[in-house]
């Protein structure tokens, strides 16, 4: 399914537009990497924290996590060059994992801790990344990201996306950002 147009706020509407209000098609906006690149990949500065997300997608691969998801969120979608007159500096995202058969969290801590250090992510990667094990969650903790990331600090409701962790598929996207990079962001 498609992300809908930013509103006239530059944000991403927290309930599709046309859809029914109390209806299922709201945020999270289920999409696939590819689709996010191909949405966002809008600039110079946007395909550096693409390129840094997809980096750090490869890094979680490489530690045996393939299943699970993530939420991606910030100014990152938003609408940010229109409205602060600046491109957005990272991408923040929550990554809820299915740790790999046969290991536990205590046994991937040493491999993802990497992963989970906030000012070594943004500094490599360009991504606020958070990581929760699925296993592990609570209500509260997902209430927590879904009621902090459902509004702006200044209190507009806004939407977010949810992209699958997909080894085989982010190839494709990568490809579509470097094609897009190449083609100096035109069709």
């Amino acid at each position: 399914m498609s992300l809908p147009n930013w509103t006239m706020a530059g944000v991403l509407p927290p309930v599709r537009p046309g859809s029914h209000p109390a209806g299922p098609d709201r945020s999270p906006y289920m999409i696939s990497l590819y689709e996010l690149v191909n949405r966002f990949a809008i600039s110079p500065e946007r395909a550096v924290i693409l390129k840094g997300l997809i980096e750090y997608r490869s890094d979680l691969y490489a530690t045996g996590i393939v299943d699970g998801f993530q939420w991606v969120n910030g100014s990152f979608l938003e609408d940010v060059e229109s409205n602060e007159n600046r491109p957005p500096n990272d991408v923040d995202v929550v990554t809820y994992i299915v740790l790999p058969s046969g290991t536990s969290q205590a046994g991937l801590l040493p491999a993802l801790a990497p992963l989970m250090d906030k000012n070594a992510t943004k500094a490599k990667y360009k991504v606020d990344a958070h990581v929760f094990s699925l296993q592990q969650v609570t209500v509260p903790n997902v209430c927590y990201w879904y009621s902090l990331w459902s509004h702006r600090r200044d209190g507009l409701w806004k939407g977010f996306a949810q992209i699958p962790l997909d080894p085989s598929g982010d190839p494709v996207a990568l490809a579509a950002l470097d094609h897009l990079t190449a083609t100096g962001f035109g069709p």
